[in-house]
């Protein structure tokens, strides 16, 4: 049996969000006009993401 490459665990929408990452180059700044969000917002985003990678077996937090 196979385990899945970490990215293939993300919600597709986090991997949409790393696919424009990685053709922005890597840079929040273009990734905050791109989605016309604010910087910050980005870096959270990256962040949570990031978490996910890092801790696959917590699942994410419902939304109130």
């Amino acid at each position: 049996m196979y385990a899945l490459p970490p990215l293939a665990g993300l919600a597709p929408e986090d991997e949409e969000f790393i696919l424009e990452f990685i053709k922005a180059s890597g840079s929040l700044k273009d990734m905050a006009r791109i989605l016309g969000v604010s910087y910050p917002t980005v870096r959270n985003r990256l962040d949570d993401i990031i978490g996910k990678l890092n801790h696959p077996e917590t699942k994410p937090k419902e939304k109130k």
